[in-house]
């Protein structure tokens, strides 16, 4: 079994249920005494929120850089960083480390072709829904994005920074959000893609009517097919 590595603390929330579900996944491949091979590096997600929230890429490239060394330096086989937005700095995290980077976008984009859907909607912080870095992955494969109007892109993201990184699960937010993936679906998108590591937290697959691609189960189940990849 290959060691995965994860740079996670982004938040810790988010990074507890990669941990969780990375094991119950490798029980369920591999039998009940079995357990993932793993690393965590959990940042100060105060200091990685700042500098987000300040845009300052760079930064936060080098800090996810380290953190991905270190792991790497403790025997991880490749690397995952728990969070869509940090993947804003993937390009600088690949840079620093000799390993793969599991990047998030490209594997949930893979999932979204091979269900020959083109077109969805985007939630995430606004830096998801706003920037390139990750809709460049959807559009690579012929996919559309469609996102959220500007009161409803701050909505969501003032929910994932203020609640769901606090551990605050709020039932008005989830019906919020529900209410946001039907609009999206009125604006053509025929799944939703929730972008952000934080939101399976609130809102479950099985929840609303629109269909939605959890992009961490989907990271993490890539992560589990590497991990046993021509593993004795």
């Amino acid at each position: 079994m290959k060691t995965i590595g994860i740079v996670g603390g982004m938040s810790w929330e988010s990074s507890a249920e990669y941990y969780r579900r990375i094991n119950r996944s490798i029980t369920a491949r591999l039998g009940p005494t079995h357990s993932a091979e793993l690393v965590l590096y959990s940042m100060d997600f105060h200091r990685a929120a700042q500098l987000e929230q300040e845009e300052r890429w760079e930064e936060l490239g080098m800090i996810i850089g380290a953190g991905a060394q270190r792991l790497q330096r403790a025997g991880a086989d490749f690397v995952l960083l728990a969070s869509n937005t940090a993947h804003a700095v993937a390009g600088m995290v690949r840079k620093s480390i000799t390993v793969p980077l599991l990047h998030i976008a490209d594997v949930t984009a893979d999932a979204i072709a091979r269900a020959e859907i083109s077109t969805v909607g985007l939630l995430g912080t606004r830096f998801v829904m706003e920037q390139e870095f990750y809709r460049q992955s959807l559009r690579a494969r012929g996919i559309d994005v469609v996102i959220p109007s500007p009161p409803a892109r701050e909505y969501v993201h003032h929910v994932i920074f203020h609640e769901l990184c606090a551990g605050k699960f709020l039932p008005d937010s989830k019906r919020e959000i529900q209410a946001i993936t039907l609009n999206l679906e009125r604006a053509g998108a025929k799944a939703v893609v929730l972008g952000c590591t934080e939101l399976p937290l609130l809102v479950q697959a099985e929840d609303p009517a629109v269909r939605l691609f959890d992009t961490m189960a989907l990271h993490v189940e890539q992560a589990v097919r590497w991990a046993l990849e021509n593993s004795a």
